[in-house]
């Protein structure tokens, strides 16, 4: 039993159709889906499927993606055909704020030791002193890479070629997902190139102007720089 993952192909595909394997409590597993299941620092999608409101999304046994629907609804059965809708809003923020980390990341040239995407926030933590982080030169250089309308790009290596190559793995609280044999990449030529699987958007100008609203320290090799959006 698995899900086929429709965004890992199409991060702008807003809606699917799909049939149930299961339902059951208050958890909906599709055959296949375009919400991102909590992961890599990045939240699971809210939306819809049919007339159910879909809360959070995560991700299950094996490659199944478990959406987790408002308790006390009736269910569809299995084997019933349904429409699986994005709260696109939502996911297209998580997109570019995704995006924007890996030009943060490109920035500041220290190891990542973690990293945290919100609807109104994100985060990379760095090893590195706090003297060399510098609000504006970070704010400038992030921002030189969105305006420059650098294109995204996925492509996929086999387990033991990411084996072989252990500098594409940039964080190191976060393992990329594996399981399937490949390991998905994604570059945005020039600047960056790592093991991901999230969303994101095609061309960083998407992102739009962001700001550093806070730098801090969250222990001895963590230092904690945190982006929003300029709205």
């Amino acid at each position: 039993m698995s899900t086929a993952l429709v965004f890992r192909d199409d991060a702008y595909a807003r809606a699917c159709e799909a049939t149930v394997i299961s339902a059951r409590d208050n958890i909906v597993v599709l055959d296949r889906t375009v919400f991102y299941p909590l992961g890599g620092g990045q939240p699971g999608d809210t939306g819809r499927i049919g007339g159910l409101r879909v809360t959070d999304t995560r991700k299950g046994e094996g490659e199944t993606v478990l959406h987790f629907v408002e308790p006390g609804m009736p269910l569809p059965e299995p084997g019933s055909r349904v429409l699986a809708e994005l709260d696109w809003e939502r996911r297209h923020r998580l997109m570019r704020f995704h995006t924007a980390l890996h030009l943060l990341g490109a920035v500041v040239k220290a190891p990542v030791t973690g990293g945290r995407i919100a609807e109104d926030k994100a985060h990379l933590d760095f090893d590195i002193e706090m003297e060399r982080l510098v609000k504006d030169e970070i704010e400038r250089g992030v921002n030189a890479l969105v305006r420059a309308g650098h294109a995204t790009r996925a492509s996929w290596i086999t387990d033991a070629e990411l084996d072989a190559r252990p500098e594409l793995v940039r964080t190191m609280s976060v393992a990329p997902p594996r399981g399937a044999g490949r390991v998905r990449l994604v570059e945005i030529p020039g600047v960056d190139l790592q093991a991901c699987g999230g969303t994101h958007v095609a061309d960083t100008r998407e992102i739009g102007p962001i700001t550093v609203v806070r730098i801090r320290s969250e222990g001895r090799r963590n230092k904690r720089v945190t982006l929003a959006f300029v709205e």
